[in-house]
């Protein structure tokens, strides 16, 4: 079946009208999604009926979202948050996991169908509970940052479970040992490929400095990393996963970031739809006491883990609720294990739309325990973290756009006084070769916004401007000033006519390119001629401030050329008077001493 017009608009249509409403009601856009899969889909109102098919495309959205996932596993970040992950993540599943298989056996499943079910429901959604904690502004809070240290060990779990169902396979679809042989040989290529080859690829795509191409490849990553591991045997968003990892410290990881969330975002919302058209009402009307006590089972169970665990590793009590509630739902990542354990005969059908409903109801459950936690904790005042809690600071304290001469230059300056920075650039060879020297550049147009939020410029401190193109660093000041006012922008300009331009836009922290080197050369040559040192600055001094005070008086007429050519004659003569001025105070200790 291919996706006919009508079924994209009842889709977009769904998530248009639905979307919307679950936020305002603050239950987050994933519920929206489901929601508005079950009311099109063949238990609702029937207008979509093939969701196996719809099911198969959208879960492309997961692929990109698990080569978004490698994309942020720098090492850097994982060696700084190590403990974190190892300890209260691996920790999470390892004590969420084990009750849930019990529970499954307990209900009567075998032990391969027990160990999937309980691995699968211990997956939290990692789009659910980031975005509830993104809204109350608790990212970087105790609790925020354990939710994200569990979420992150999730996500990455996921992958080798992922790779291992088909080991797990029962009947037609047990692999055999070619299969194996396979499957290691295609990781092998993957890793060589995206090692060697990728990065070549995408710095020769890069020098065309074409984005729709850019674009292109990266899509293209995604999708032949997916392809060769399907052709394997393996699960797609493994490919993905690994070719992210590989590209994680790349200069092109923060473009190729931007280039593929929307695509994600996208398909990541089509998914959710098909899942809720998935979503068997029918079971919900069969066995409405049965669901209710299994998501009840399901979220206590795991609310109860991770509070334990939480207090464990000395959290306070009410950070450690905060977190046991966030974290008690079912995950995005169940409805992608329990369809592959589906196809690879390890659950029936029945069993997997009976898991697919108690994940999606418990999703429901997030938000309304979270505002009864946040009933509890009102009175509670909001105190800063102690120091020696304070997350440590990954987000560069300045952002330099353009690391050409001048960029470099205050670069090394900040790395010296150990400053965090981070630099963006549209030169590929520029790139390639401060790289060979350590330098942390990457990638991209600086004159765009979602690059800019990529680079971390919402925590930034500072922004220095040192694009040499005038275009696109007026382009970028226009961006930088409108979507962050209050953010300091030291920029450089080539001439008279870019600081204008600047000036025009709000920017009062500007430095011609060559307006200092060219005073301390002109004091250098009148010392040359007979100055003396005192004489010499003094009348580099006064030219400095006069030009300065000239460059502002002007700026509201730099449109105007014959009103400029009146105010550089006129500054010329205010110049001149102000030399004669001060050549007439110097004369007049001399002529006394003569007297």
């Amino acid at each position: 079946m291919s996706l006919t017009f009508i079924e994209l608009a009842i889709f977009l249509a769904a998530a248009v009208v639905a979307v919307p409403i679950t936020r305002w009601l603050g239950l987050g856009a994933v519920i929206g999604y489901l929601i508005a899969g079950v009311v099109i889909g063949p238990f609702g109102l029937g207008l979509v009926y093939d969701v196996e098919a719809i099911m198969h495309f959208a879960e492309f959205g997961v692929v990109m979202l698990l080569f978004l996932i490698g994309l942020e596993l720098q090492p850097r970040r994982l060696m700084i948050m190590r403990r974190q992950i190892l300890g209260l993540g691996l920790g999470q599943l390892i004590v969420t996991a084990v009750p849930l298989v019990g529970a499954c056996i307990a209900l009567g499943l075998g032990t391969t169908e027990a160990l999937v079910l309980g691995f699968a429901l211990s997956l939290s959604s990692t789009a659910f509970a980031l975005q509830i904690l993104a809204e109350k502004n608790q990212l970087a809070t105790r609790h925020g940052r354990g939710a994200f240290s569990i979420l992150l060990l999730q996500d990455i779990a996921v992958i080798p479970m992922l790779a291992l169902l088909p080991l797990l396979a029962v009947g037609e679809a047990a692999p055999e040992w070619g299969d194996v042989a396979k499957a290691l040989v295609a990781i092998a290529a993957l890793v060589v490929l995206g090692r060697y080859g990728l990065r070549y690829a995408l710095r020769v795509v890069a020098r065309a400095d074409t984005t729709e191409v850019f674009i292109a490849l990266s899509l293209l990553t995604v999708v032949g990393a997916a392809m060769l591991m399907e052709w394997a045997g393996l699960s797609m968003g493994l490919g993905a996963f690994i070719a992210g990892v590989l590209l994680a410290d790349s200069e092109y990881r923060h473009a190729l970031q931007v280039h593929i969330e929307p695509f994600e975002g996208l398909l990541l919302g089509l998914f959710f739809i098909a899942v809720g058209m998935a979503v068997n009402l029918g079971l919900l009307a069969e066995m409405p006491l049965a669901i209710l006590g299994l998501v009840t089972g399901l979220v206590t169970i795991k609310a109860a883990a991770i509070y334990a665990l939480a207090r464990r590793t000395k959290m306070a009590p009410m950070a450690a609720l905060r977190l046991a509630t966030v974290i008690s739902q079912g995950g995005e990542f169940a409805f992608v294990l329990l369809s592959a354990a589906v196809g690879a005969f390890i659950l029936d059908q029945r069993t997997a739309d009976i898991a697919i409903l108690v994940v999606s109801v418990s999703m429901l459950t997030t938000p309304l325990l979270y505002i009864a936690v946040e009933a509890l904790d009102a009175r509670r005042a909001v105190r800063d973290l102690p120091e020696y809690d304070k997350p440590p600071r990954e987000e560069p304290l300045v952002i330099i756009a353009g690391f050409g001469r001048v960029g470099q230059m205050i670069g090394r300056i900040l790395v010296a006084k150990k400053i965090a920075f981070a630099a963006l650039e549209s030169n590929p060879q520029q790139i390639d070769f401060m790289r060979r020297f350590g330098a942390k550049v990457y990638y991209g147009d600086s004159s765009r916004l979602d690059i800019l939020r990529a680079m971390g410029i919402d925590k930034a401190s500072a922004f220095v401007l040192t694009v040499d193109d005038v275009e696109r660093s007026l382009a970028t000041a226009r961006v930088v000033r409108e979507h962050f006012p209050d953010l300091p922008i030291y920029a450089r300009a080539r001439d008279r006519r870019h600081a204008y331009r600047l000036m025009d836009l709000g920017i009062d922290l500007i430095e011609r390119e060559t307006f200092h080197s060219s005073l301390v050369m002109a004091r250098q040559v009148l010392e040359g001629v007979g100055l003396t040192d005192g004489e010499a600055a003094r009348a580099v001094e006064t030219f400095r401030e006069h030009d300065i005070d000239h460059l502002r008086r002007s700026q509201k007429h730099h449109t105007d050329e014959q009103r400029l050519i009146y105010l550089a004659k006129q500054a010329a003569e205010e110049l001149e008077e102000l030399f004669a001025q001060d050549a007439a105070s110097d004369a007049a200790p001399e002529r006394q001493a003569a007297e």
